[in-house]
């Protein structure tokens, strides 16, 4: 039976089920970001079933641990992870939750490719900057272990530090993600924990904003939920726009699997923000326009960015403007003499992961590497040929040409003796360095060292939301010279643009900027002791835990157990983790026992009777569904419909495997280690720091191919990158190890902080390369979309309040609804508030007679079936064994085994083998008739202009868009589609002289009857 759309308000199937009423039930609870400055975004959604969709694990950028209180309660009861963006306020907490909770790693995550590679090179960057990023022992715990111990109370203001995940150990995190790719439908599968997902769909839409950022569809039943944070409509450079609009229709109709869903979740980040006059071009030109005024004085200019996303657009701007001048030999631009870097400590695998996705990035890229490859062909053989007509003497081949992220002029820096040997140095540079926040990475030193100088200029590429109640000590570096540039104390500083304008760069009077830096230092003595005693406690506490308890931590007792096949290896867990799943014991057992919310009641349900201790009855009157029985566990290994799961990376070719430095990182394996025979490549010699010949002869080396590739008039060969060639600023650091130590500390640590203070006299600039939504965007794209429910997160209050009260205006009520419904259909809240954004639906389940269903007549729209019924609707008595399903059959089957000995005893009469059931029957032939002369025909279909171009097309006409919404055909017939459904169609039936003139009919009855066409009448006699 062909299946009928939604759009319908009865659905018939055949069940034995009564007329009723469907509640469906979904509620969102926003963990991190809802009306907060915090740039960390963390979403939960709770649907039918009791499915868990957690969406983002992002962090801020003081790293602070009790921020992921409310997402560590969570974790046992997950069904699924889901990532948007590569970037910190996204994916920055997912290191630390693999490492430090355990069960974090058995749930199943879901990602692009894109946000899987650069978010894997983005936490190894945080990782090996600051020691913030580890793991800080809670001082209350500290101070738990001591009374435990019976020794003198710990200090609460000491900081320690349990030991970080390695490169290995984040690479080996990032390769349990499930890769997606965009727009192709996934059903992904449960964790140990977690309820059936009945058919639950997810699906990849390209967000723009970042390389692989996403817009999720979530598809659940009748439940369709948009997850869209942090996108960007507009094109870029390097990013394509946001998966919004059709293409095909022209641009103005939002595509058919994002197009009214029951709920929207929105960022309100930007919605205040007007968009800049003349679009990307003119953003381009004013950051041009603002380094070209500081580096023709001798200035240094710094542009804090981030690491693995807003990056490659930066460095792709900057890149191709120092080539467009140094190509233009009669420019006396001060580009040909600055000089550009780049700065982070892991820069160099997260170009070469983009060099690989090129495929992800805007259609231009590709277009412009095609073309660079097809340059190098046609001269390659024109050279050939030349060198026949000279005598065979033939040049050397100009080499390959150098891709979008093939760098010639920008110089990439991963180490801190370079970061400080360039700032030093005088002259006029460029120095993109980590992060935007200025909390971490090398911005921070590199802002400590061109404060002073009031020719230098610091250049913010984003808005840093700052809200009253936000604490001194949160407020981060990249915030306070944000509040200086918009208070604008001493005054601004008119620097002339290449059209005329005036560029504004706020002067910072030569204020104290203070700044810390975080060291990490190895405990001795008591510090020592306090580290050993909490680290016994909770072996104590997990020991002393029940066998019952501590296996119901591990695994929910409602769903089925996957995890029998790694229960073996169990015990053999590395210490962080057995030192990992300690925190997690402890921090569940200390709240079961004050009885504080870390696992209620409400929480547990059933789940009561096996994670709290004590507990031997529960009351299941009045629940439903798992609620109602005892949570028996039953062992099985994991499979699917094809057999058992296997994990495709332990099947890769050596040339696929995931790799890091060109390592295999696959299971925590590396092959770094130089052990005694060990055959190692000729360049690897430079990397034992050791010996000091091979790594200078390696830098001789270096100079002489330098000296050959410089010519006489001092240029450099266009086809070799900078970054190969011989740079006499780094001529010192340039060779040794690959990576620097941490300060030498290794086992127990603690945190340090060294603070600096410095006079403040540079420049502050900005310009929006934020790349996300405006107020434009979003006051044009929520109305198109239509969702029943909007949920606003992730944006100050401002943000938010101004978003929520545009939406109430603009979003249009439904038939059924109201102008006050819809008011009630936007929800604001704040972090930890769930919201219940369910919508009810009225469905009435009803039989079909054997006749009824003989004059069926289905008609097709757009691939799905469409019939009109009319009965007559009766309780009739319907024998029950023809109407079961099979799942119904199982039940009775298993009753029936449980009613053998008393089937002797007692046998069911004929009344009671049958029931009473609504069914449609055929209308009487007196009803027909009448019904039949009052009926009006109903047109049922969502008509495309594109589908309605295409047809016109294929048939001779002539159909073109022209505006937004109008379809134009044979220069005559305008036909329009409103924003409520309604096809308009205006125009005469004449032909003009200039188009062919139709033998048959005119145009605008042949636009008619391709409309009518496109639908079914679903009514009548």
């Amino acid at each position: 039976m062909p299946r009928m759309p939604k759009t319908l308000q009865a659905t018939c199937v055949n069940d034995d089920s009564a007329i009723r009423k469907t509640a469906r039930m979904f509620n969102f609870t926003p963990l991190l970001g809802a009306q907060s400055s915090s740039p960390a975004s963390q979403s939960l959604l709770e649907l039918d079933g009791g499915v868990k969709v957690l969406i983002d694990v992002g962090w801020d950028e003081h790293f602070t641990v009790s921020k992921l209180r409310a997402l560590e309660r969570q974790i046992p009861s997950l069904s699924i992870i889901l990532l948007t963006h590569a970037t910190p306020s996204h994916l920055g907490a997912f290191a630390h939750c693999c490492k430090n909770f355990p069960l974090f790693t058995q749930i199943p995550i879901y990602a692009t490719t894109p946000v899987i590679s650069l978010g894997r090179t983005l936490l190894q960057d945080i990782y090996s900057s600051t020691p913030l990023a580890s793991t800080i022992i809670p001082a209350d715990s500290l101070v738990e272990s001591s009374y435990a111990s019976g020794s003198s109370p710990t200090d609460p203001t000491l900081q320690l530090l349990l030991e970080p995940p390695t490169s290995d150990e984040i690479a080996h995190y990032f390769s349990l993600i499930h890769p997606l790719k965009y727009s192709q439908p996934h059903e992904p599968l449960p964790s140990a924990f977690s309820p059936p997902l009945n058919g639950l769909k997810i699906t990849a839409y390209n967000a723009g904003h970042t390389l692989g950022g996403t817009i999720w569809h979530i598809q659940h039943g009748m439940e369709s939920i948009v997850y869209a944070v942090d996108w960007n409509q507009v094109r870029e450079n390097v990013f394509g726009g946001a998966a919004w609009l059709d293409a095909s229709g022209g641009g103005a109709e939002v595509i058919d699997q994002l197009r009214k869903p029951t709920a929207l979740v929105c960022s309100s980040r930007g919605a205040e923000k007007s968009s800049l006059t003349g679009g990307r071009r003119r953003r381009d030109e004013l950051l041009l326009d603002t380094i070209r005024a500081t580096v023709a004085k001798g200035g240094t200019v710094l542009i804090p960015t981030d690491t693995s996303a807003r990056v490659l657009e930066l460095a792709y701007l900057l890149e191709h403007a120092w080539r467009k001048e140094h190509s233009n030999n009669s420019s006396d631009s001060p580009f040909k003499s600055t000089k550009l870097y780049l700065a982070s400590k892991n820069v160099g695998a997260t170009m070469r992961y983009a060099r690989s996705m090129l495929e992800w990035m805007d259609e231009n890229i590709v277009k412009e590497l095609e073309a660079d490859e097809a340059t190098a062909t046609s001269k390659k053989q024109h050279k050939r040929t030349d060198s026949k007509q000279i005598g065979g003497r033939e040049k050397q081949p100009a080499g390959k040409p150098a891709g979008p992220f093939d760098f010639r002029h920008l110089r990439l820096l991963e180490r801190r003796k370079q970061v400080e040997k360039i700032t030093t140095k005088k002259g006029a540079r460029v120095i993109l360095a980590s992060d935007a926040s200025l909390e971490w990475g090398f911005s921070k030193e590199v802002l400590m060292k061109i404060a002073s100088d009031t020719s230098n200029l610091i250049i913010l590429t984003e808005s840093y939301g700052i809200q009253h109640d936000t604490k001194v000590d949160e407020e981060s570096l990249g915030s306070l010279l944000w509040s200086w540039y918009q208070e604008r104390r001493d005054g601004v500083a008119l620097e002339p643009a290449a059209d005329g304008s005036n560029l504004e760069q706020v002067h910072s009077g030569g204020r104290e900027l203070h700044l810390s830096f975080a060291q990490r230092v190895g405990l001795e003595g008591r510090e020592l002791l306090a580290y050993q005693q909490y680290l016994a406690t909770q072996r104590r506490l997990q020991n002393q835990m029940p066998l019952g308890n501590s296996a119901a931590m591990e695994t929910a007792a409602d769903a089925v157990d996957e995890t029998s096949s790694t229960s073996s290896s169990s015990s053999e867990e590395s210490d962080p983790e057995r030192q990992g799943k300690a925190l997690n014991t402890s921090a569940a057992v200390a709240n079961l026992n004050r009885n504080k919310a870390g696992l209620t009641k409400e929480t547990l349900g059933v789940n009561i009777l096996l994670r709290q201790p004590g507990v031997y009855d529960y009351d299941v009157r009045g629940k439903k569904g798992r609620e109602q029985m005892f949570p028996f566990v039953s062992k099985r290994r994991r499979a699917d419909d094809f057999g058992d799961v296997i994990r495709p990376d332990e099947y890769l070719r050596a040339e696929e495997r995931d790799e890091v430095d060109g390592h295999d990182m696959r299971d925590g394996v590396t092959g770094r280690d130089n052990k005694l025979g060990q055959k190692r490549k000729w360049g690897d010699a430079g990397l034992q720091g050791e010996n000091d010949r091979a790594g200078s002869n390696i830098a001789n080396k270096q100079r002489q191919q330098m000296s050959n590739i410089v010519d006489k008039g001092g240029t450099t060969n266009g086809n070799v990158a900078m970054n190969d060639l011989y740079d006499p600023d780094l001529d010192d650091v340039s060779t040794g190890s690959d990576s620097e130590p941490d300060n030498g500390v290794n086992g127990p640590s603690k945190v340090v902080l060294q603070k600096n203070m410095v006079n403040a006299h540079l420049k502050i600039a900005f310009v929006d390369f934020a790349g996300l939504h405006d107020q434009r965007s979003l006051s044009m794209l929520i109305p198109l979309i239509q969702p029943r429910k909007l949920i606003i997160v992730s944006g100050t209050a401002s943000d938010t309040a101004y978003l929520a009260s545009e939406s109430r205006q603009k979003l249009v009520p439904t038939v059924s609804e109201s102008a006050a419904a819809v008011q009630d259909h936007v929800f604001t809240p704040l972090n930890g508030e769930m919201v219940n954004a369910s919508v009810d639906t009225n469905a009435w389940t009803v039989k079909l007679s054997s006749a009824l269903v003989k004059r069926l007549r289905w008609q097709n729209v757009r691939g799905l079936g469409v019939v009109t019924l009319m009965g007559h609707l009766a309780a009739m008595a319907v024998d029950e064994q023809q109407s079961v399903d099979s799942t119904s059959k199982k039940r009775q089957k298993l009753v029936r085994e449980d009613t053998e000995e008393s089937k002797d005893r007692q046998k069911p009469s004929d009344e009671e083998a049958q029931h009473l059931a609504p069914v449609l029957d055929v209308l009487p032939a007196n009803v027909a008739a009448a019904t039949r002369s009052v009926a009006q025909p109903l047109h049922v279909g969502d008509l495309r202009l594109a589908d309605l171009r295409k047809i016109l097309q294929s048939t001779g006409h002539t159909a073109d868009f022209r505006g937004e919404g109008t379809l134009l055909i044979d220069g005559l017939v305008a036909v329009r589609k409103t924003a409520t459904g309604k096809i308009e169609v205006e125009g005469g039936g004449l032909g003009l002289p200039d188009y062919p003139v139709r033998d048959l009919e005119g145009s605008f009855h042949a636009v008619k009857r391709r409309i009518y066409d496109g639908l079914a009448i679903i009514a009548g006699g």
